[in-house]
């Protein structure tokens, strides 16, 4: 099975070689709100060898200290597909509003809620870190597993 899904101007398509719409959660960190100029940014992770892409793609890099983030974008619209950063190799982070189905996405998480808008109510039982969460308990909620 694949997943579908793309940029707004239809430029770029891209296929997820996955079994099933994955688990996104919501970044509401400064920088995430910048990037998607909304109140949070809603992603998943998946495989980096999962994403097959299409398109005219540009490529843009932002270094700091202690990572590397490849950042993709539609080379004609300049909607942002996904990235993979150096921290985590082998996993990719996709943009879940890309995703041709992402009214069925389930948000399991939100992270850096300290920065979060507040007028913005989170959902009661669904777990939230004022700051990143430790990987561990993220990966879990999302069942981000990295490749062998």
């Amino acid at each position: 099975m694949t997943i579908a899904g793309g940029c707004r101007c239809g430029a770029v398509r891209y296929t997820l070689a996955i079994d099933a719409l994955p688990p996104t959660y919501a970044c509401h960190c400064h920088q995430c709100q910048r990037w998607s100029g909304s109140a949070f940014s809603q992603q998943a992770i998946v495989p980096e060898a999962a994403i097959a892409v299409t398109g005219p793609v540009a490529v843009y890099e932002k270094v700091t200290e202690d990572r590397t983030s490849t950042q993709r974008v539609c080379g004609t619209c300049h909607a942002r597909i996904y990235n993979v950063n150096t921290r985590r190799p082998g996993l990719a982070v996709v943009r879940a509003g890309t995703l041709d189905r992402s009214e069925e996405l389930e948000c399991v998480a939100h992270i850096f809620t300290a920065s979060k808008q507040r007028w913005l109510a989170l959902p009661e039982g669904v777990p939230q870190w004022p700051q990143a969460p430790p990987a561990e308990a993220l990966a879990a909620l999302l069942g981000a597993k990295r490749p062998r």
